[in-house]
């Protein structure tokens, strides 16, 4: 074989490789996607005002595999802190720093903790000028919701990769 014909046959197979898994094809038994078996179950906890992050950590959590419910043999995950920020940085320009931290277990119905506590943050800055924009509470309230998308695919993502670490006796 000449060499133009080995470097054809070589792009041609990586080529066809990359197509393969490009359109999503994996073996049988290899979905990185499923939630694991133990959390395939799961009732959402979360404090008051967090219904945003209620709904979104319901789509994503649905989308793995896991059955939201109230039985009996469902675990918990518990939001156990919801903390938004707002930092004000004034200067030539104002600068807005957003900031979300959530802090979230997986517990049995009892209260009992499967899971050690896990924080997440997911921050967005954004930056203008006082005298010439007026749509400062649009932007804010579209970054908010980019934030806390963030933060339940982060939760869905640490669940359905079983990457929490188990709660210690």
């Amino acid at each position: 074989m000449h060499l133009a014909q080995r470097a054809a046959a070589i792009v041609l197979t990586l080529g066809l490789s990359a197509g393969l898994v490009g359109c999503g094809f994996h073996l049988k038994g290899s979905n990185t996607t499923t939630a694991p078996l133990v959390y395939n179950k799961l009732t959402l906890v979360l404090p008051d005002n967090t219904d945003e992050l209620e709904n979104r950590l319901s789509i994503y959590l649905s989308a793995t595999g896991v059955q939201l419910s109230n039985a009996n043999d469902a675990y918990v995950l518990r939001i156990l802190d919801y903390t938004p920020r707002r930092q004000l940085l004034n200067g030539k320009l104002t600068e807005v720093l957003l900031r979300l931290t959530v802090t979230f277990q997986i517990e049995d119905r009892q209260g009992k903790k499967i899971t050690e506590p896990r924080t997440l943050t997911a921050s967005r800055t954004y930056q203008y000028d006082v005298a010439t924009v007026n749509t400062d509470n649009q932007q804010e309230a579209y970054l908010n919701r980019i934030i806390v998308d963030d933060i339940a695919q982060q939760v869905t993502r640490q669940i359905a990769a079983n990457r929490l670490p188990k709660a210690q006796p």
